[in-house]
């Protein structure tokens, strides 16, 4: 990850969670039935800024997750990822969609560990 572009672009970041969480999060709870959801952004937008500020942990990223069922997960991870699409600048764009991914992969590799542990 390339911490200082995310740091240098987080006010980018945040304006493209702000606008395109809230439908995801619909998406998540009617499409896919997840029951919690968070009612706004901010709690993700936090988290996010506080991960690239090293202030926010993978842990906790997986702790805040557990409810969330791993095929769920799975499948909300390119809709995520293409959230920022939008993004002009190509490597700004890139490094986002990139860091996205790390992030949800950890949360898919979490789940399905946690998954495989009850069988």
């Amino acid at each position: 990850m390339n911490v200082p572009l995310l740091q240098q672009t987080l006010p980018t970041a945040e304006v493209i969670l702000a606008e395109k969480l809230p439908p995801f999060y619909d998406w998540l709870q009617n499409e896919l039935g997840v029951e919690r959801v968070p009612d706004s952004p901010d709690h993700t937008t936090k988290w996010v800024i506080g991960f690239v500020n090293s202030y926010e942990s993978l842990i906790r990223l997986v702790e805040l997750h557990r409810p969330v069922p791993p095929k769920a997960l799975e499948q909300a991870v390119p809709r995520l990822v293409a959230a920022f699409d939008p993004i002009e600048d190509s490597d700004t764009r890139q490094e986002w969609q990139k860091t996205i991914t790390l992030l949800c992969l950890v949360l898919v590799v979490a789940a399905r560990s946690r998954e495989k542990a009850l069988r």
